[in-house]
């Protein structure tokens, strides 16, 4: 095992599988001979995986070549990307901006060129978030769809494995590597395209609506007014599942101050809460799936404004509101799906779509006509 120093977007250097595309996967997912430190420190000691994730045999048995093991947000707990023990990974393609969380690493290594698509995981934005602000695609499949196996935390209602990658071909290729039951793409020339009214900056809803106007998909308005109640319980059911899975960390004395707090505050998560967020998770689903029935695809912000530079991020719950247009669909299982754009300013801008359950082709059939519309 050889450890790269002085690096934060790689944490180990890796030669495993054919001599097909190279892939980095982020330090949650089991790689046999490694450890998988989450970047904590309170997991430095962690013996090493004695089998590979399900999803990482699936990217060897595709031909794929492992090249590395990327940095996260501590124990995947939060959406800046910042660490401090592991070291945080820079943007390269938008420096001084915070690379987004959890699966930074992997979104960094993608936008700086060092593979051909990686994988993280999203529980509440984890692959959207990094993938907007660093400018890249990042796909939150279906839940359920991608296998979870070897994949920490073991139990989770909310967390997909995903792919991140330049170009919506490398992101397909991914998906039909980690997901043996990923078809062909369906034709979308028909289809029409629902916007999510939202809270989000100016410059945010000025690129959105540039893009889609130029898309000439026939376009709509479609109201989901449980958004704000489904962030909250989204919140909640993340609380409860990561406390469930990490606050025997804290015994250690080792977990990052601002994640210890957070798990502190985690393990205050009521049962009552719980089920509310359930009952919320129940009509969201609901709600969204109606919506789909009147528009196959819907579409609104990634993020509700620009990735922050690195100095206002240093407070991890202040920052939550990033995640208010992405952890909506963790809660209810959609897939959603992040495109890079560019504001007026010529920062990060995140399109994402949101499609039926299962309809992963569909969702990524229609980004990809859709950046060909684009770039036309």
């Amino acid at each position: 095992m050889k450890q790269v120093k002085g690096m934060s977007i790689v944490v180990e250097e890796l030669a495993l599988g054919g001599s097909g595309s190279s892939v980095m996967v982020k330090d949650t997912i089991d790689i046999a001979g490694y450890p998988t430190r989450a970047s904590s420190h309170a997991l430095a000691d962690a013996p090493a995986a004695v089998e590979h994730a399900q999803v990482v045999q699936a990217l060897l048995d595709a031909g794929c070549r492992i090249s590395g093991k990327t940095s996260l947000h501590e124990l995947a707990f939060g959406t800046t990307g910042l660490n401090a023990w592991a070291g945080t990974p820079p943007n390269p393609r938008y420096p001084g901006r915070i690379p987004g969380g959890s699966s930074s690493g992997s979104a960094a290594a993608v936008a700086a060129g060092l593979c051909d698509f990686a994988l993280g995981t999203d529980t509440g934005g984890s692959v959207r978030i990094p993938a907007a602000c660093c400018g890249v695609f990042g796909l939150k499949p279906s839940f359920g769809r991608v296998s979870r196996k070897g994949v920490m935390p073991a139990q989770s209602s909310l967390d997909c494995v995903g792919p991140l990658a330049r170009s919506m071909e490398r992101l397909i290729e991914a998906m039909q590597a980690i997901d043996p039951g990923f078809g062909p793409l369906p034709a979308v020339t028909q289809i029409s395209i629902g916007v999510v009214p939202v809270q989000a900056s100016e410059p945010i809803r000025a690129a959105l609506d540039h893009a889609l106007q130029r898309s000439a998909f026939s376009l709509g308005q479609q109201r989901l007014p449980g958004m704000a109640a489904a962030y909250d319980a989204g919140m909640v059911v993340i609380n409860a599942e990561t406390w469930n899975a990490c606050g025997h960390l804290l015994q250690t004395g080792r977990v990052g101050s601002d994640i210890a707090g957070r798990l502190q505050a985690a393990g205050q998560t009521s049962s009552a809460a719980l089920a509310e967020a359930e009952q919320v998770r129940l009509a969201f689903t609901a709600e969204v799936d109606e919506a789909l029935q009147r528009f196959p695809i819907l579409a609104l912000p990634t993020m509700p404004d620009y990735p922050l530079v690195l100095a206002d991020a240093t407070d991890t719950r202040a920052v939550l509101g990033m995640t208010a247009l992405v952890r909506p669909f963790n809660l209810s299982g959609h897939p959603a799906l992040s495109i890079p754009l560019e504001g007026a300013s010529g920062l990060p801008v995140g399109l994402q779509l949101i499609a039926a359950h299962g309809a992963d082709e569909l969702l990524c059939a229609v980004a990809r006509e859709l950046v060909r519309r684009l770039e036309d």
